[in-house]
């Protein structure tokens, strides 16, 4: 096939003007044309420029070698790559036999479910140790924090089937290399568990909460139908290690389970569990992470900033931002996980604590958007070792309860009386959307000095680049301290500890992911490489 790339529609082209468009492009006769499909969609909507479509488009053609020749001096017109997924193994390559230990997946976010997917399709008949409760009873305990204040620490927005990208804005795009085009095979499942067909070729393809939950649940039935198990309520405390290999797992429930093939998917608030990985030998290192607030706006205000006259504009949606600060402190300030029209959650997974995320159903059609404003902060700012950035995070989320009422409230502010250094007692014109609720206060004890320093600069200069962000009505929530991972277990080549054999250290938790797309990469990778193990031994 032949790939096309910035073919440039008028953004309400009539549907036909697609195939015309490539038909001039290669200049070439209809009937020449066998099929072509839209590989990626985006559009171009400055300010004063056309309201354009850009699409990367694979085309089939009845004499693809001529057409590659006569337009060999043109770069957007090349060989399609190929981007289907091939498995390292196939049927027949690996046996279990009752003598062979099935591979174990602890933790069923988006890194467990594709490393237990992967495996299932090899026919490796995986177990699954999920901590949580199946999405929709976990979906039902979160509510219950969210409404009535109740905390169930082990089924929460961290913990449970779907993981913390259950209650996110569903994003499906990443900045990670991606050669061998793994996110196609994740986007690919995603479609067949019910997801729209157009998260394959839109250029920032989201799902959001709501359609994440009958996702998860048909993966799961597949992984199952293939000879997977998934287990809820399993949590492992304890991790049995012998001559720097993994033997087995203790759970909770007092069984015992021997493994030898383990990956480690816990995502970034199994804060217990990476306790027990510590005292039990397994080499991790702490890593830089980010602290801040939530920042809340009239969705409307973005769309207006960031699309000009093509504000609402149906086929484009609610508008989107990133940004990026350089303080004069030396701090780097930036936007994290935007959620166009959507809410702030509450997202703790530990009694009175206080954690903020952000979360978009698949329509962003609510009131407000909302983003992370968060400060990069290195291991020199929690020195202490491997486990010393979850106490650093844990003092700023009780800080943060306290702020709040002790009533899981989160603490906020008005950003015109925090540019000011006044306490805030009454809202404007935005309503925060955190539930439980925003109790005002002063913001500037949540956090360290050097952070709210370097936000009190970033936010009038990101002014500059979205005009009203700096709006004195829009509302700071606090505090978001669970941006990544504040450690890294760290792997080898073989995607194995560096120390221990048969544990594989993989996705957000781990240190090797940031999100939904890329955690699901990193379980495709870390799947393979327990195949590969497998089939060698």
């Amino acid at each position: 096939m032949i790939r096309i790339t910035e073919l440039r529609l008028p953004i309400d082209h009539a549907p036909e003007a697609l195939e015309s468009g490539i038909l001039k492009k290669l200049v070439i006769a209809p009937k020449d044309l066998v099929r072509f499909e839209v590989f990626k969609r985006s559009y171009d909507a400055r300010k004063n420029s056309e309201l354009t479509f850009i699409y990367t488009v694979d085309v089939s053609i009845r004499d693809e070698a001529s057409v590659l020749k006569q337009h060999a001096h043109d770069p957007h017109v090349r060989p399609s790559p190929d981007t289907a997924y091939h498995f390292v193994t196939k049927q027949g390559d690996y046996e279990p036999s009752k003598s062979h230990l099935r591979p174990v997946v602890i933790g069923f976010g988006p890194c467990g479910i594709f490393a237990a997917l992967l495996l299932a399709q090899m026919v490796l008949k995986p177990i699954v140790l999920e901590r949580g409760k199946a999405v929709r009873e976990r979906t039902q305990d979160t509510w219950g924090l969210w409404r009535k204040k109740i905390l169930n620490p082990e089924s929460n927005v961290q913990f449970g089937e779907g993981g913390a990208g259950t209650f996110s804005d569903g994003k499906l795009w990443s900045q990670v290399k991606d050669p061998k085009f793994y996110g196609r095979k994740v986007l690919h499942e995603f479609v067949k568990a019910g997801a729209p067909a157009e998260i394959l070729y839109v250029s920032k393809p989201h799902i959001g909460t709501f359609r994440l939950v009958g996702m998860v649940e048909k993966i799961r039935q597949e992984i199952i139908d293939l000879g997977g198990e998934v287990r809820f309520g399993q949590k492992v405390v304890g991790f049995e290690i012998e001559d720097h290999a993994l033997r087995g797992l203790h759970l909770e429930s007092g069984e015992h389970l021997a493994a030898d093939h383990v990956v480690l998917a816990l995502g970034h608030s199994a804060r217990d569990t990476f306790q027990e990985l510590f005292d039990a030998g397994v080499h991790m290192e702490a890593k830089p992470f980010s602290v801040g607030f939530r920042i809340e706006h009239p969705q409307s205000l973005i769309d207006r900033a960031r699309l000009g006259p093509h504000a609402g504009h149906p086929l484009i949606g609610a508008a989107d931002y990133k940004l990026v600060h350089h303080a004069k402190n030396g701090r780097s300030v930036y936007s994290f996980c935007m959620c166009p029209g959507g809410t702030v959650v509450a997202a703790t997974s530990e009694p009175n604590r206080v954690v903020t995320n952000g979360m978009s159903q698949y329509s962003r059609n609510e009131r407000n958007a909302n983003a992370g404003i968060v400060v990069g902060i290195d291991p020199g700012d929690y020195p202490g070792g491997p486990l010393a950035g979850i106490d650093f995070q844990r003092e700023l989320e009780s800080r943060a309860f306290t702020l709040g009422g002790s009533t899981y409230e989160a603490p906020g502010q008005l950003v015109g009386d925090f540019l000011k250094g006044n306490p805030s007692t009454e809202f404007g014109t935005v309503i925060p959307s955190y539930k439980p609720g925003v109790h005002l206060t002063d913001l500037a004890t949540s956090l360290p000095s050097y952070a709210i320093e370097a936000i009190r600069e970033a936010i009038p200069a990101f002014e500059k680049k979205i005009k009203g962000f700096a709006m004195a009505d829009a509302v700071l929530t606090g505090v978001e301290t669970r941006t990544s991972s504040p450690l890294q277990i760290k792997r080898g080549p073989n995607y194995q500890s560096i120390n221990t054999k048969g544990l594989y250290p993989a996705g957000v938790g781990a240190g090797y992911a940031g999100g939904v797309m890329s955690a699901g990469i990193d379980g495709i990778k870390v799947a393979e490489a327990i195949a590969l193990d497998l089939v060698s031994t």
